[in-house]
């Protein structure tokens, strides 16, 4: 059984992926891998430097397989590990590995086809990607992003690598442009019947002044206007200011994945 085999499994049984993104596109282009351990009952993977994935098969759970792959991972020194949707196996296994909540990355979605019409502060111009606006976004993400683990690693190859799956749109990708720089994006995606806010970026030298709500509202009603059936977002749990800009546009929690960690 392959480790995709593993996750599909897991999806059907639990309605979550056991796997983020970023792991799914390295393990399926044969990316060099940190961890990769797998058979026919339990997976584990890593990307770099990123926290462990981990899944066992639905038909062997409960029955002390998660935790002696936890306890056989932190004794060769492995100290975080993500719970996509926060299951309650996932919580009582961290609890009984003695690992505690780290990071909370928030799922927000929402039905409410109905968005307000937010002002572009002054100066600012929203337009569609551009092919040569490529780089520029690739640094604006750098430097909105810079304390991102995962995000702030987006470099040229993985922002193209991202461009080359099949649910890209260049005309769901909206960029902000001032005084002929890019200073902000939303990248937005469809995939499914669903639409999803990819990824609001404002250049650091340009918040405060609205233009990521003002991104986020032109994505939204591109989204809306492809006939998806729902929007979905992930957001940092402790990131105050796109919380309270999400809520007022009508977002609400959804789903949550935590990282626990050891001492």
């Amino acid at each position: 059984m392959s480790l995709f085999d593993l996750a599909e499994a897991a999806l059907e049984a639990d309605g979550v992926a056991p796997f983020n993104e970023a792991t799914t596109l390295a393990v399926r282009d044969g990316d060099p891998l940190r961890l990769e351990r797998y058979d026919e009952v339990v997976g584990a993977v890593a990307v770099g430097d990123a926290p462990v994935e981990f899944v066992v098969h639905p038909r062997y759970r409960r029955q002390g397989r998660g935790r002696a792959l936890v306890d056989d991972l932190v004794s060769r020194g492995e100290t975080r590990f993500w719970a996509h949707g926060d299951l309650p196996g996932a919580r009582a296994l961290a609890a009984a590995a003695g690992l505690h909540p780290a990071r909370t990355l928030l799922v927000l979605a929402t039905t409410d086809r109905s968005v307000p019409e937010v002002p572009t502060p002054d100066g600012a111009v929203l337009r569609s990607f551009h092919e040569d606006d490529a780089d520029a976004v690739v640094a604006v993400n750098a430097r909105a992003f810079a304390s991102h683990p995962e995000q702030g690693a987006m470099d040229r190859a993985d922002f193209d690598r991202r461009r080359s799956q099949d649910w890209f749109d260049p005309a769901g990708l909206f960029v902000a442009e001032r005084d002929g720089d890019v200073v902000g994006f939303h990248w937005t995606k469809v995939e499914d019947g669903v639409g999803e806010v990819y990824v609001v970026g404002v250049d650091p030298a340009a918040h405060g002044g609205g233009l990521g709500k003002a991104l986020t509202a032109v994505g939204l009603r591109h989204l809306w206007d492809r006939g998806v059936s729902e929007i979905d977002l992930y957001v940092e749990g402790d990131n105050d200011p796109a919380l309270a800009v999400y809520r007022g546009l009508g977002f609400a929690e959804k789903a949550r994945d935590v990282l626990y960690a050891a001492d």
